[in-house]
């Protein structure tokens, strides 16, 4: 397999909590791409949802950039990001783990990981717990979808440290 530093355009999805913010910042500082967290796009102040269209013509933007790495999820435009992606990294970790993560997060939320909208600070919210969840029942068969359309796209699941540690040592 190649090392990420061989990929032009990276795509990090999965469940909260489950580290892509993190990684994708350490990924970013690594290889030089330009990294977009589409958290900053997809709301507006106070956890809003912006205009879905809006939304949608922002990361059009961004993917037919020659060179990324695009952390979010966005079920609805996952294939967008897909299609354009050279490598896709799903962070498929435990629910456990990343509620317990997830918790963690609003005492000690890293300063230099800019990923949120202006006027979106860290909070628990019922409907982010049940979002990270049901996560990966919303989007396994998305997923088996998209690896058969776009077999040319490398895609990795990442389960555990474990398997994070085999792909940063690929770095």
């Amino acid at each position: 397999m190649n090392s990420p530093h061989k990929f032009k355009k990276i795509m990090i999805f999965g469940r909260p909590g489950s580290g892509k913010s993190t990684f994708a910042y350490e990924l970013a500082v690594k290889t030089g791409l330009p990294l977009y967290h589409l958290d900053k796009y997809f709301f507006v102040s106070g956890w809003i949802e912006r205009d879905a269209q809006e939304f949608k013509q922002i990361q059009e933007q961004i993917i037919m950039g020659e060179r990324w790495i695009i952390d979010g999820n966005s079920v609805r435009t996952l294939e967008d990001r897909w299609s354009k992606a050279d490598l896709v990294l799903y962070f498929n970790y435990g629910r456990f783990i990343c509620l317990i993560r997830l918790l963690k997060r609003l005492f000690s939320k890293s300063i230099v990981i800019d990923d949120r909208a202006s006027g979106c600070p860290e909070e628990m919210r019922i409907r982010l717990i049940k979002y990270m969840w049901t996560f990966e029942n919303r989007v396994r068969d998305k997923i088996n979808e998209l690896i058969s359309k776009y077999p040319a796209t490398t895609f990795i699941e990442i389960n555990s440290d474990e398997d994070l540690k085999l792909i940063e040592a690929m770095r």
